[in-house]
């Protein structure tokens, strides 16, 4: 079930957009930190999405826009057989997404977590620097959503 807490104000939700732009703002932090487990070579796709996202809290970008770097970005993990590269994208097809729906930030950390742990790397150190990047108006939202999904 959907946390309503994540329902836009002008959905008639209580999330505020100033929350909606510090939401999508920590998804897409949280993917472009697990961005370097890719290597090198970023796929464009990837960076059409986050461009897309930081475009959309500037107003420069539609939900659409966002919604089709989002599809993108999920083909592109479809395409991959490398299950790191599977989950970075999934956590940028999920940080783009958040424009259409606050939530899919979740999803967005979520898939960074588990791109860390694919990796070797400490998913607390990850989880850490992850709650490090929420500001005060989201802390609260984000540690209860996630701590409810066991995230």
């Amino acid at each position: 079930m959907r946390d309503k807490r994540f329902i836009a104000e002008h959905l008639g939700g209580p999330l505020k957009k100033k929350q909606h732009y510090q939401l999508i703002t920590w998804a897409y932090n949280c993917s472009e930190h697990v961005l370097p487990l890719l290597g090198e070579r970023i796929d464009e796709r990837l960076k059409n999405a986050l461009n897309v996202a930081k475009e959309w809290k500037e107003g420069k970008a539609s939900v659409g826009d966002a919604r089709k770097a989002s599809v993108a970005a999920h083909a592109l993990a479809r395409e991959s057989s490398n299950p790191t590269a599977i989950l970075v994208a999934r956590s940028v097809g999920q940080a783009v997404a958040t424009a259409h729906m606050a939530d899919h930030s979740l999803g967005a950390a979520w898939y960074a977590l588990k791109a860390v742990k694919h990796a070797g790397k400490s998913i607390d150190a990850e989880r850490n620097w992850q709650d490090e990047q929420l500001l005060p108006e989201i802390k609260e939202l984000v540690l209860t959503a996630r701590k409810s999904r066991k995230i």
